[in-house]
């Protein structure tokens, strides 16, 4: 008897001791596992995903039945017949271990689905019989706290199924590129038999096995009734095909904008909360143009690499190596240029080349690429090369050393349209849209030209384009001069700007006042802060391509400083939003019943920073760089439109910045390590191409849209070009008196607001005398 109480007493503590800290299954009524934030493109289009884990949380009202019975099938029949253990289930489990142990297999627990939550969310993997008797007790206590929906709802969402897959959410859409909805009897299948091993049934590796396996499935659901017998046998004649490797999105195009994303959703989300709650993230871009803007900036960045000539291949082998093959794939291309082939040349000389594919075939290169390669470097035996097939033969292809970025934003709200930050993501993560800081060049001009309209000058003003000299900051004398090193003389405003002249530039800010210009410059939000120094103006300073972009939206829109951003609207795992980029209050009448008559008018976005009439002004001296300026070669798109180019010192950097009616785009280009492009690649020369690649893309099949006017400006002819002017700036016109060769030209009269005191100036009217016969002008940007 004492030794019967004994074992009893000690089997008392030893259970105290194991349920002692065992939680309590309500705790999973609001559980949620750790899943990652999806990212979405404006129109829905999946571009991105953040987490720890892949998982698609997805509510057991959008699990399509046949995926929840495929899983009963395989796991747990009678799952909602049990009350958390099955006994039966167990009893064939030990059966089969009988003959497991026989033959040294490994023993099946006969656990439910009740039951492998339990241990998957509320205890540890130990293989003991203490975690046994846990994992069934757990699973009596969550069987009395949750419904049974909310139990396989759970485990549907939890389990791990192989390729980075947690859930049959990501699963499915890992191995098949589909939603649950979308997937065939024998992929369903496929999924539920996973969870037994999911690496010993990868199709790539052991795809008998997954096939027997799948199969099983589906006779098991025959065997339930869930399924026809005609359908089973017609499933499990399928192939099973599934993608080479899990993807985030199947859209690839915006790798920098994705990452630029995430940072930033880093910042408004603290403590890594973006990669475990869940979020649905809606951003700003639009895939259509999103892939137009990759294209035209790889084009382009390949094009100028080519000007410049073949560098040699990237490789060298022993022709007569066996294992060739093996070194040249090891080697990465653009992961954005699939079509690119590692090649070994086999015979090359200025007559032709010929090579072998690493992944079998061969062929030769067309003529021009012999051409180009024997040009420069050379091409020989052995050499590694990539090599593209077109239809009118094989390319030679090498990856650009040169670099940049493009950003297209909507000028009325901020909101970015694409941004390509580098030419291939796969090759370098750094983002040239965000983080690169590079001299403007005269891409800075527009905002200097602004901050005089705005104060003293007109469109009407003349300033000289002659000779300076003045103190720099380093208190030695500077004499900036022209990209063309001439003079032009006494010139209208406009033509400093279309022809971007920095000698004329320098002396608007002058008499502007430097402290002004620069102060201006900042309201604008090119730069946080500016130092009050003159070679500011010929753009001495750093910004990148996303702000600079963004700021000349002040001249499309009217003069308001809107906010760029690239999340629209954030929302939780149950659709409640916790996160808006737009934060104008909509008016009362928004949640009044509709009336019929008008609309309530939201707030225009963005603050006012420019006079509207001011801004107009330098968007209609932009359209002029376009028609006659240095971004000239734009005009034949046919497009409404205006920009500026920029070009800096020793060639180091190239823009080119312009808009439509309704939406801004700029172009940088430059070396990562700012080294110079090479003489004569200015911003017409090597961006503006790219600018223009895009923009015709962007803009084919919509209709030309003119720029909105100022309706209170006074719209006046000077030169046989419509200027705008705030009222009371207009100028006066009188007319010249007669004379024996008949009457004159009218005159334009206008005073010099620039220099006030100065005597009334007056000049015929007849355009200004043309520029010089050479290449359109840009300049060389800051100090020479």
């Amino acid at each position: 008897m004492t030794a019967v109480a004994i074992a009893g007493f000690a089997v008392a503590i030893y259970a105290a001791w194991l349920f002692h800290d065992m939680p309590d299954g309500s705790e999973l009524a609001d559980f949620h596992p750790v899943t990652s934030a999806r990212v979405f493109a404006w129109d829905g289009t999946l571009i991105g995903e953040y987490g720890q884990e892949r998982r698609i949380y997805v509510p057991y009202s959008r699990i399509p039945d046949r995926v929840a019975k495929a899983f009963l099938a395989a796991e747990d029949r009678n799952f909602f017949s049990h009350n958390g253990v099955d006994v039966s289930g167990v009893s064939r489990a030990m059966a089969k271990n009988v003959f497991n142990l026989l033959r040294g297999k490994r023993f099946e627990g006969g656990s439910t689905i009740t039951q492998q939550v339990a241990k998957n969310l509320l205890l540890n993997n130990e293989r003991t019989v203490g975690r046994k008797l846990k994992e069934v007790i757990m699973a009596r206590r969550l069987e009395s706290s949750l419904p049974k929906e909310q139990i396989l709802e759970l485990y549907l969402n939890d389990i791990y199924l192989g390729y980075r897959s947690y859930g049959v959410g990501a699963a499915a859409f890992n191995y098949f590129g589909k939603s649950l909805d979308e997937l065939t009897l024998s992929e369903t299948a496929f999924l539920a038999a996973l969870p037994k091993g999911p690496e010993n049934y990868r199709p790539s590796t052991h795809k008998a096995e997954a096939i027997g396996r799948r199969n099983w499935v589906i006779g098991e659901m025959v065997k339930a009734g869930w399924v026809t017998r005609e359908e089973g046998l017609a499933a499990m004649k399928d192939d099973l095909v599934i993608q080479d490797k899990p993807r985030r999105a199947k859209y690839q195009d915006a790798d920098y904008f994705v990452s630029e994303v995430e940072l930033r959703a880093r910042k408004l989300f603290p403590n890594d909360a973006i990669y475990t709650e869940g979020y649905y993230v809606k951003t700003t871009l639009d895939p259509r143009l999103q892939t137009m803007a990759r294209e035209a900036l790889m084009d382009g960045l390949e094009t100028y690499d080519r000007r410049h000539g073949w560098r040699g291949a990237w490789g060298h082998v022993n022709s007569n190596d066996p294992n060739w093959q093996d070194q040249a794939l090891q080697h990465d291309g653009p992961a954005e240029r699939p079509d690119w082939k590692p090649a070994m040349v086999t015979s090359a000389s200025s007559g032709g080349v010929k090579f072998e594919l690493a992944e079998g075939g061969d062929g030769s290169l067309i003529g021009a690429d012999v051409s180009w390669a024997f040009a420069t470097r050379g091409i020989k035996t052995g050499d590694l090369v990539f090599v593209e097939k077109r239809d009118n033969g094989w390319h030679l292809r090498q990856v650009p050393k040169v670099n940049g970025a493009l950003v297209a934003i909507d000028p009325f709200s901020g909101r970015i349209i694409a941004l390509v930050g580098g030419y291939s993501y796969s090759l370098s993560k750094f983002n040239r849209a965000t983080q690169a800081l590079r001299q403007p060049g005269s891409s800075i001009k527009p905002f200097v030209y602004a901050v005089a309209l705005s104060k003293d000058f007109t469109p009407a003003s003349i300033i000289d384009d002659g000779p300076i000299t003045m103190m720099g900051g380093d208190g030695k004398a500077w004499s900036p001069e022209n990209y063309e090193h001439d003079y032009l003389g006494m010139q209208p405003i406009r033509r400093g700007l279309e022809l971007s002249r920095n000698l004329m530039t320098v002396r608007l800010a002058q008499k502007a006042g430097i402290k002004n210009i620069t102060q201006g410059i900042v309201n604008y939000g090119v730069l946080d802060k500016m130092p009050s120094e003159m070679s500011m103006v010929l753009g001495a300073g750093e910004v990148n391509p996303y702000r600079l972009t963004n700021a000349y939206s002040i001249f499309v829109n009217g003069g308001r400083k809107v906010k760029p951003h690239l999340i629209d609207e954030v929302q939780d795992r149950n659709g409640k939003v916790i996160y808006k980029a737009d934060e104008r209050v909509c008016p009362a009448a928004c949640t009044a019943d509709f009336d019929g008559l008008e609309s309530p008018r939201l707030p225009l976005q963005g603050d006012q920073v420019l006079d509207p009439i001011t801004a107009y002004e330098v968007n209609s001296m932009l359209q002029g760089v376009v028609q006659r300026g240095t971004g000239a070669a734009a005009r034949s798109l046919g497009i409404p439109m205006g920009g500026k180019t920029g070009t800096t010192n020793d060639y180091r950097s190239a823009w080119f910045v312009g808009f439509t009616a309704d939406l801004v785009v700029g172009v940088f280009v430059g070396f990562d390590d700012n080294s110079s492009l090479g003489n004569h690649e200015t911003g017409a020369v090597a961006a503006l191409p790219i600018w223009m690649d895009f923009m015709k893309s962007a803009n084919a099949g919509k209709p030309n849209r003119e720029f909105q006017k100022p309706r209170d400006a006074v719209y006046m002819s000077v030169r046989g070009i419509e200027e705008a002017f705030k009222p009371g700036t207009e100028p006066k016109y009188e007319a010249a008196p007669a004379s024996e060769d008949g009457p004159k030209p009218y005159l334009d009269t206008w005073t010099d607001e620039g220099a006030p005191g100065e005597p009334v100036k007056v000049v015929p009217a007849e355009e200004p005398p043309p520029p010089p016969k050479k290449r359109p002008a840009d300049e060389a940007g800051t100090l020479y």
